[in-house]
């Protein structure tokens, strides 16, 4: 959840600027970690101005990465700030399942995470069979469920029915604070439980470090969240 909400607070903090910045190719290998699991948005090659006035949209050659891209973007070439929302969505869906977003050695109907996922995050009793196995089974179910609802708002087909990042970041600090609050309601986590927790970031830390990302991409600028400190 660390990540999760460092990735949003980064893409929350470029939307809300005076220039609207959009992302455009949020992803996985595009999210770098620290020592201590904090998030870095790298990569900006491809960022574009948002639209200004009255406009909802600006129109552009589509780039990017396939999987991660708005579908009203890949179709037609429209970019909304809320394009990088479905980017996010994608990612929390990869977070959730351990899966990547594409993948051509699953079965026929499965190679789309998107595609696949999506009954299973629209039904509270199917949302086992997409979480990932490495959690053990040890998280909570209110917490899980709140976040799959809000990968599915993510992943609208809409632009206008996503929520706006602001919005996603306020959703992903509340569950964390549920978190928090459960752990402290049953007296702390004992040490085996920390060790599994450890070993869910590494694996985390494994999908979205530029290594070991969906494309081997380096990012080549970073940001803890603010695109005034990118080098």
């Amino acid at each position: 959840m660390k990540i999760a909400i460092g990735a949003a607070r980064g893409l929350a903090f470029l939307h809300a600027s005076e220039k609207q910045v959009i992302y455009r190719d949020f992803k996985a290998s595009n999210i770098l970690l620290d020592a201590s699991y904090n998030a870095k948005l790298s990569d900006f090659g491809l960022a574009k101005l948002g639209p200004t006035g009255s406009n909802s949209h600006i129109t552009t050659r589509v780039m990017g990465t396939y999987g991660y891209a708005a579908p009203e973007y890949v179709a037609t070439g429209h970019l909304y700030v809320k394009s990088d929302v479905y980017g996010f969505g994608v990612v929390m869906l990869e977070m959730l399942s351990g899966q990547r977003a594409l993948d051509p050695n699953r079965p026929n109907g499965q190679q789309s995470l998107v595609d696949w996922a999506k009954p299973y995050l629209s039904d509270r009793r199917k949302l086992a069979r997409l979480m990932d196995p490495r959690f053990e089974g040890q998280y909570n179910s209110k917490q899980s469920h709140q976040a799959a609802q809000l990968t599915l708002n993510c992943l609208a087909s809409e632009p206008r029915s996503r929520p706006s990042m602001k919005e996603v970041l306020e959703t992903l600090e509340q569950i964390e604070a549920l978190k928090s609050r459960t752990r402290e309601a049953r007296g702390g986590s004992g040490t085996p439980s920390r060790d599994r927790a450890h070993g869910r970031s590494a694996a985390v830390h494994q999908r979205l470090s530029p290594r070991g990302g969906s494309d081997g991409r380096r990012g080549s600028r970073a940001t803890n969240g603010h695109a005034t400190k990118a080098r």
